[in-house]
């Protein structure tokens, strides 16, 4: 089910950023006579994408009927990561209905993961949640080919490689699908319902077990030609350094991730170089993003420089892509972000400091307020403008 023609597309288009309307004023955007927008419109309520919504507030006379998307439509959001798995549904304006979230690890293979989201799905189904089911969107930790559908080479993730992520889905629930790399889907979250609503021009950067970075120009997601556009994580910040999950050494994501956080971090407390980060190992064994975080804000100065020495190496990377890119907006994500406002002062500190003072004269670079939201709403929200025919202005 898609809309039929180029103006059924930019009504639903309109309804989906402006909300409900009345007629009078979708017929002045799209350029339809009185008669033809009545037709469009009874034609999408047959299909199931716009209902009638009460009466507009009156202007001095008759009251004018409202309409909008169909409070039934539904769209399914899947964020894959490399330890984590979120699903969601959401409206057709993209606002979340239902969510939930698992603990997983991507090199347990495609098959049982994609059976868990499967088992996600039927369990908000029958929760209530899915009325109908008007599409699926997917972001997995790697390089996809957007066309094909499946993932490519992806470093962190062993059995994937051109595994039929879109087929599988399609098959197993009859509705369109759409697959892309997980980075790619949280900067159209961020797009969508984020602090870049407002923005045609952004990098969205994910520091989790990896490193990535969605780059929005126009407001479109740029692929590159392989569907690898944004790894920024294999750029290489040292000659020598870390061997990174790509073979390589030097990669900005083996000095600076999730993965080179808790590795670093649980070398320090073994050496009891940091005694703060030694308490903190207690039983367990290996330390994450979150004890490096406590250990910081208890004034463990060995934590601190991790941090420190971690948001330059990032900087140093946001430098080139600045003065490459010219983005008005850097937003930064992912679950090793939750470092906050230290790691970010130091971004910001090696960015201002090695971009040119005319890309970053009023560039924020911020904390993203969605969270793990951004790359369910930002999956949903590639699915349903494929489904809507919607068009970012």
């Amino acid at each position: 089910m898609q809309p039929e023609n180029a103006h059924q597309a930019r009504l639903l288009t309109s309804l989906r950023f402006n909300g409900p309307q009345v007629a009078a004023e979708l017929a002045a955007q799209v350029s339809l006579s009185r008669s033809k927008i009545g037709q469009e419109l009874a034609r999408l309520q047959e299909l199931g994408f716009v209902e009638r919504a009460g009466k507009a507030a009156s202007q001095g006379g008759r009251r004018s009927g409202l309409v909008r998307l169909s409070r039934r439509l539904r769209f399914i959001g899947v964020d894959i990561g490399a330890t984590s798995l979120d699903v969601g549904v959401t409206d057709g304006r993209l606002e979340l209905v239902a969510h939930t979230s698992e603990a997983i690890d991507i090199k347990d293979g495609p098959e049982p993961i994609l059976g868990r989201a499967a088992d996600a799905i039927d369990k908000l189904r029958a929760e209530g949640h899915l009325p109908a089911l008007d599409g699926v969107g997917i972001g997995v930790p790697g390089p996809v080919s957007f066309r094909d559908g499946f993932t490519v080479s992806p470093p962190i993730m062993p059995g994937w490689h051109r595994y039929p992520v879109r087929e599988h889905f399609m098959q197993l629930l009859d509705c369109p699908v759409l697959v892309d790399n997980d980075v790619n889907v949280m900067a159209l979250g961020e797009m969508y319902c984020g602090l870049a609503r407002s923005v045609r021009d952004f990098l969205f950067v994910k520091i989790g077990t990896g490193i990535g970075c969605g780059i929005i120009t126009g407001n479109r997601v740029l692929r590159g030609s392989n569907g690898s556009a944004g790894d920024i994580g294999h750029i290489a910040v040292h000659d020598t350094g870390p061997v990174c999950s790509c073979g390589r050494t030097g990669c900005l994501e083996a000095w600076f991730s999730g993965a080179a956080l808790s590795r670093d971090a649980t070398a320090l407390a073994r050496s009891g170089e940091s005694p703060g980060l030694q308490e903190l190992l207690g039983e367990r064994g290996v330390l994450t993003a979150r004890e490096v975080d406590a250990a910081m804000r208890a004034g463990d100065p060995q934590a601190l420089g991790l941090v420190r020495d971690g948001g330059r190496r990032l900087g140093r990377v946001l430098a080139g892509l600045v003065n490459f890119v010219n983005p008005a907006l850097i937003v930064v994500g992912g679950g090793v972000a939750g470092l906050g406002h230290p790691l970010l002062a130091e971004v910001r500190s090696e960015l201002y400091r090695r971009s040119t003072p005319l890309a970053t004269s009023s560039l924020p670079v911020v904390l993203s307020e969605l969270g793990e939201r951004a790359g369910i709403v930002g999956a949903a929200g590639l699915i349903s403008d494929h489904v809507l025919g919607v068009s970012p202005a």
